[in-house]
Formats: C-alpha cells, sequence, structure tokens
C-alpha cells in the first residue's frame, strides 16, 4: 500500500525536484524574472505532471520494457501540446513571454523522472498524487525564485498578472519602492543562480535544524551508548 504522507513530503520537501534533485533547471532559471511567468509555468508543468503520471501508471503493464522511453515522451508530449493550445487560446501574451520554455516541458528530466521512477511502477491514486505534489513542490521554487528576482530587480510584486488571470488582477501589482531603478543582475541569468544557490541553502539550513531538534527529542534508551573496556 502506497504512503501517502510521504509522497507528499517528498515532493513539497524531502525530495523536491527543484531543491533536492536540482532538476528542470533550464527553465526555473530561464522565466522566473517576475512571479506571473513563475506562475505560468509551474501551472503548466504540474498539469503535464499529473496528466502523464496518471496515463503511464494506467497502462503500466500494457508497455514493453524495450519501448517504454519513447512511450513516455509521446504521452508527455501530448500533454504538452494540449497545454500549449490551451495557453495559446487563453493566455497568449503571456505564453509569449515564456516562449520555447513551454515546448520545452517535454525534455523536463523532472517529469520523464516521475513517469519512469514511479508512475510505471505503481498504482494511479498514488502516481497522481506524487505528479500533483512534485509539481506543486517545483512551481512553489518557481514562484518563490520569482518573487525574489522581481522585488530585487524591479521592485515591484505581482505585476502583469492580469497577463494570467485576466482583466481583474490588473489591481494585484505592489510597488514596494518609489523611484526604484532597479538592479539589472536579478533580472539576468546570473542572478537567477545566486537567488537559486540562496534556497537551496536555505532548506539545507532548515534540514539541518530540524535533524538537530530531532536527535534532540530522541529518548536517551535510543542513543547510542559507549562500550567502555574494563580490563583485570
Amino acid at each position: 500500500m502506497a504512503d501517502y504522507k510521504k509522497i507528499t513530503l517528498n515532493g513539497l520537501w524531502d525530495n523536491n525536484p527543484a531543491l533536492v534533485q536540482l532538476l528542470g533547471l533550464c527553465p526555473l532559471l530561464a522565466v522566473t524574472g517576475t512571479v506571473v511567468n513563475a506562475i505560468g509555468l509551474g501551472l503548466a508543468s504540474t498539469l503535464v505532471l499529473v496528466g502523464s503520471n496518471f496515463t503511464v501508471s494506467a497502462f503500466r503493464h500494457f508497455v514493453p520494457d524495450t519501448v517504454r522511453l519513447p512511450i513516455f515522451v509521446i504521452i508527455i508530449a501530448s500533454f504538452v501540446t494540449a497545454i500549449e493550445l490551451l495557453m495559446k487560446a487563453f493566455t497568449y501574451d503571456l505564453y509569449l513571454i515564456l516562449g520555447i520554455f513551454i515546448p520545452l516541458i517535454v525534455t523536463n528530466c523532472a517529469i520523464m523522472g516521475r513517469a519512469d521512477a514511479f508512475a510505471c511502477k505503481n498504482p494511479v491514486a498514488a502516481s497522481v498524487l506524487d505528479g500533483l505534489m512534485m509539481g506543486i513542490g517545483f512551481t512553489a521554487v518557481l514562484i518563490a525564485l520569482g518573487a525574489m528576482r522581481e522585488v530585487l530587480g524591479l521592485g515591484t510584486l505581482f505585476s502583469d498578472m492580469q497577463l494570467l488571470f485576466g482583466p481583474m488582477a490588473a489591481d494585484w501589482k505592489l510597488v514596494l519602492f518609489d523611484n526604484y531603478p532597479g538592479f539589472l543582475f536579478a533580472i539576468l541569468p546570473p542572478g537567477a543562480f545566486v537567488c537559486m544557490g540562496l534556497l537551496i541553502a536555505l532548506k539545507n539550513i532548515i534540514d539541518s535544524r530540524l535533524e538537530e531538534k530531532r536527535k534532540a527529542a530522541e529518548p536517551v534508551a535510543n542513543q547510542p551508548r559507549e562500550r567502555v573496556r574494563v580490563t583485570g
């Protein structure tokens, strides 16, 4: 029986595809100049993850091992094409901004990795949850990175949200610094690498503190005892 709690924690934190597995870094670093770009790419990736995991798991008993990877690619490409057409229909301006990185979701190692490492070996419910949690974990890192770069680079937050949520989101923009000259480094790829490194470092610090608390909370009886050699 699948451990749904473990699957959830793995996707959101313990085995986060961006912070731990370091997969999908190319689009993650390329398009996270603003929060709206991050949300758009994150939602697209999550939908593809859930759809591909569902399909791969549902047909796992009918796919020969010799051709499973090409079939996985075809399944993922089908969902990416559907997402691309939907974005062209409903969020065309955002689609133009994200550009080639929407079709490149097909080559995202995080999606192919979950299909091959999890979905083809587990039942449908567990696979769908795995895809959803991995997608949410990936999207959360995208949004955090996009927020950092937008604040540092432009001095704003939630700008151009109408590209994704329509005219009602035009007033969501927050101007954090008046007359802010901008910080170009944060918008450029080197700034993305630095911000990503800070996020990874922050996760490692939190994990280290949690591990220290866990060890401190263990009963003394469960802690290893030192062996003392006594000679006569």
